[in-house]
């Protein structure tokens, strides 16, 4: 598949990218280069493969969630620049 310069400015244009000059020729070798690629694929009996909605089969290994007081309250403000005694104080943002 030929990509001719117009083509190669519009995709920079949607991604926000700018290109010089001397970007241009290497950049349209690289599309073009990717572009024959993905053609080979095409090339592929994909009929009897099934779609991929994961690539690993794994699943969650992560721990359950557990409710618990595991820092007290008074060791968790110790360090603070500024506390109330309950919380955190922080400064205000939003007006």
């Amino acid at each position: 598949m030929q990509i001719d310069k117009a083509t190669l400015h519009k995709i920079a244009n949607l991604a926000r990218l700018e290109i010089t000059p001397e970007e241009e020729a290497p950049l349209l070798q690289s599309l073009e280069n990717v572009l024959s690629w993905m053609e080979h694929l095409n090339e592929l009996d994909t009929d009897n493969v099934a779609p991929l909605t994961h690539i690993s089969s794994e699943i969650n290994v992560m721990r359950e969630d557990v409710v618990g007081n595991h820092l007290p309250r008074e060791q968790g403000l110790y360090n603070a620049p500024s506390q109330d005694g309950t919380y955190f104080r922080v400064p205000k943002v939003i007006e």
